[in-house]
């Protein structure tokens, strides 16, 4: 069984951090991981993380104060990361902590990308408002216009993602801006294999939307970027996994 590596970018998350720990704990019982937060925080969300650590040595911190940013957080935590495959999850809770164990089988039965989807059978996006839901809706339309990789993947600018490491191996030049980093790997990244799973995206129990007018700015920049750096992915398959299937796979 491989190593999964979570990478989860904070700031402000403070309220966050110990539930989610301890959400991933009980999810991925038997599975061996490690939580990497990549925290550009002004609060105390680092004292947090550390007291997280010394009840959990699975969890590790890289707190910057000379760089900020979604994106590169998310880099740093790959060049962290010592497991043969690599999480990407909010640490809000709107991401349930226990899809990570279905998204680990996925992998394990030879998947090379598993992305949960809210828009397939057994999902739901009913944790964003109308508003949210609106500019969603937008971005991944528009994303799956101009780039055709993204076209089969039914919810390609979620936050929420796994994937082998040798999907970002070699010469996978990822520049990502913004927050939507799974558009960046999904147009860049060496990979045969995706597999959708239902998830239901949850409320977020504490804490503010980062949501504003510069990430969406951010995204457009982004997608017009890929279209020139972008691969040209072939022989790609995409397969959709039912709810019952993703419990048989974990028993």
């Amino acid at each position: 069984m491989g190593k999964l590596s979570i990478v989860v970018p904070t700031y402000n998350e403070a309220d966050n951090v110990g539930n989610l720990v301890n959400q991933i704990d009980y999810a991925l019982r038997g599975i061996e991981y490690e939580v990497i937060f990549v925290d550009d925080s002004t609060d105390h969300t680092p004292d947090m993380i550390r007291k997280t650590q010394e009840e959990n040595p699975r969890v590790r911190m890289e707190h910057r104060t000379e760089e900020k940013g979604l994106a590169t957080a998310v880099l740093k935590g790959f060049s962290l990361a010592e497991g043969d495959y690599i999480a990407v999850m909010d640490a809000d809770l709107q991401h349930p902590p226990q899809i990570l164990r279905s998204m680990y089988f996925v992998l394990e039965s030879g998947a090379d990308f598993c992305v949960p989807s809210r828009f397939i059978p057994g999902g739901s996006d009913g944790g964003l408002g109308p508003y949210r839901k609106l500019v969603s809706g937008v971005a991944r339309y528009i994303g799956k216009i101009l780039l055709p990789c993204l076209r089969r993947i039914t919810d390609p600018t979620s936050g929420l993602f796994m994937f082998r490491r040798e999907v970002i191996a070699g010469d996978c030049n990822l520049q990502p801006i913004g927050w939507k980093i799974l558009i960046e790997v999904l147009a860049l990244g060496t990979y045969h294999s995706v597999v959708e799973i239902p998830y239901k995206f949850q409320a977020r129990p504490t804490g503010e939307s980062k949501l504003s007018s510069k990430v969406t700015v951010e995204y457009i920049k982004q997608v017009f970027g890929l279209m020139k750096r972008g691969r040209k992915q072939s022989g790609v398959t995409v397969e959709k996994w039912s709810v019952d299937r993703m419990k048989s796979m974990e028993k």
